[in-house]
């Protein structure tokens, strides 16, 4: 099995998040419910992202300390569709400066921390791949157009 270089996995992120982002942008509504994931609506999803992102993002910054939860206080996902995909990629782009910044090696808690994967930043960058992978595809069977996973991913 091939690990995916620092650099491609926060490109990946970024792709993932955008094709996320234009999947919630062509929805025909924020209250469409998400087929794979039953109890949640297309808007409920876009908030477990965007508030995933910005928990992860301050979980990467804290390093090996476990974080305090970044949505606390913070501004909660706008039920307004422009403003909700402005907030997604604002959480995004928190999440990728956060793991730039630490860079692949740096020491990260993460909860799973007694599996054989690393507790580091790098670790916590391939998590949010598979994490914006999944639930983008979650996003584009909701809207009816599901598309295959890039190859890399």
């Amino acid at each position: 099995m091939t690990t995916l270089a620092f650099p491609v996995l926060l490109r990946l992120i970024d792709e993932r998040s955008n094709a996320f982002r234009a999947a919630v942008a062509s929805a025909p509504s924020l209250d469409v419910q998400v087929p794979t994931c039953p109890e949640w609506t297309l808007f409920d999803l876009a908030q477990h992202i965007g508030e995933g992102r910005r928990d992860w993002a301050a979980t990467v910054a804290a390093g090996p300390a476990p974080a305090k939860s970044a949505a606390e206080g913070a501004p909660a996902a706008p039920r307004e569709r422009e403003a909700l995909l402005a907030w997604l990629a604002e959480s995004t782009e928190q999440l990728l400066d956060a793991l730039r910044k630490a860079g692949p090696d740096r020491g990260c808690w993460t909860w799973w921390g007694d599996s054989q994967s690393p507790q580091t930043s790098g670790a916590v960058a391939r998590h949010q791949l598979q994490q914006m992978a999944v639930h983008t595809y979650d996003a584009q069977i909701t809207i009816g157009a599901p598309q295959s996973l890039p190859g890399e991913v």
